[in-house]
């Protein structure tokens, strides 16, 4: 009887054992990835090391990006125009009837255009480069569809957004949304993709099936990056030139209501439940966190230029890069205390955030 006690606690010790490890496994798999821009690469941060693991090689000036549903690819865009019609450097590892039938035969560029741009297709597995795409003009920021099929792109110079297929590369959409557009988000379920017009002061809702723009939102000032609450409802705009977080009822379309960030706020995004509002303000070096249920705001020092921001699904953890400095904060979400300084090749840029897919 006694031998069988011990058994059974021994068992159940290294199941608990066994439990905690695997849980600790997958804390660990949590990562970032982190467009260095003008560095020509891109960081991976292990989240639970708060350490660079990896980098991504042979980008142009990557400023936006967006993971597959899966987590198994990372889409980067370039920034920097290229020669239309130039030669796509074939990857290492990737046969030449992969790369045409990556490629296509080069009839989604015309010749009379000045200049294309570029999005990486990177393995998360390998941090390697799968396959390189044309797309009309240089790439601001990157959405991945809800269905993981395709990749969409803003064109700041070119007024509107293109779509590409990730399963055949080529571009299969382009609209004209506004001049200088910014930033794309989506709702859940493949519903409309919404794209931030700095220019102009507006917000276009976009039907990503028939590709038309369903409405414009006219909200005022210099929206840029954009985040959708929880339900849904309501869209959250940082607007450069206000120095504020509007917040866009989208049933109405209109201002409901603008929170104090300060000068030039950037990045932007929520804590995992939908109720804490974070933003970055460069030009006051101030990270700011703002209660929508009580409409209370606390700010702390964060120097210098705090510039883009996403917020760890998993933990509520903050992340920041530094307009001015070549690294990342990993800071506390409560007390906006930094936990790590983690630092990066160069200037980071649009963050996601994923676990190591399972292979």
């Amino acid at each position: 009887m006694k031998n069988s006690l011990h058994s059974s606690w021994l068992a159940s010790l290294m199941a608990g054992i066994a439990l905690a490890a695997s849980t600790t496994a997958l804390a660990a798999s949590d990562r970032a990835f982190v467009p260095m821009g003008t560095a020509d690469a891109v960081g991976i941060i292990d989240l639970e090391r708060q350490e660079v693991i990896s980098t991504v090689t042979d980008t142009i000036n990557t400023h936006g990006s967006a993971l597959t549903p899966d987590g198994r690819h990372l889409i980067v865009g370039s920034l920097s125009p290229q020669d239309a019609g130039r030669e796509i450097v074939r990857p290492e590892g990737v046969t030449e009837d992969e790369h045409a039938a990556h490629h296509g035969d080069g009839a989604t560029t015309s010749p009379e255009e000045a200049s294309t741009g570029l999005l990486y297709v990177v393995d998360t597995a390998t941090s390697r480069i799968v396959r390189t795409l044309e797309v009309p003009g240089a790439v601001h920021h990157v959405l991945v569809t809800r269905d993981g099929r395709h990749a969409v792109s803003t064109h700041p110079t070119g007024g509107g957004i293109s779509m590409v297929s990730l399963d055949s590369g080529q571009v299969i959409a382009s609209l004209a949304t506004g001049p200088n557009p910014n930033y794309l988000v989506q709702h859940e379920e493949g519903g409309s993709i919404l794209v931030s017009n700095a220019g102009n002061g507006t917000i276009s809702e976009v039907d990503p099936q028939h590709w038309f723009v369903r409405r414009n939102m006219r909200v005022g000032g210099n929206p840029e990056h954009m985040v959708l609450s929880k339900d849904g409802k309501s869209l959250y705009v940082n607007d450069h030139a206000g120095g504020r977080v509007l917040a866009v009822d989208l049933t109405t379309g209109s201002v409901a209501e603008d929170y104090e960030i300060g000068t030039a706020p950037h990045g932007i995004d929520l804590s995992p439940d939908g109720q804490t509002l974070y933003a970055t303000s460069q030009g006051d070096n101030r990270l700011v966190r703002i209660s929508l249920e009580e409409g209370t705001r606390h700010a702390a020092e964060l120097a210098p230029a705090p510039y883009h921001l996403a917020v760890s699904p998993t933990d509520g953890r903050v992340l920041v890069t530094s307009r001015a400095e070549p690294h990342l904060w990993i800071i506390a979400p409560d007390t906006l205390e930094v936990l790590q300084t983690v630092e990066l090749g160069g200037i980071g840029h649009q963050i996601s955030l994923g676990a190591s897919p399972s292979r």
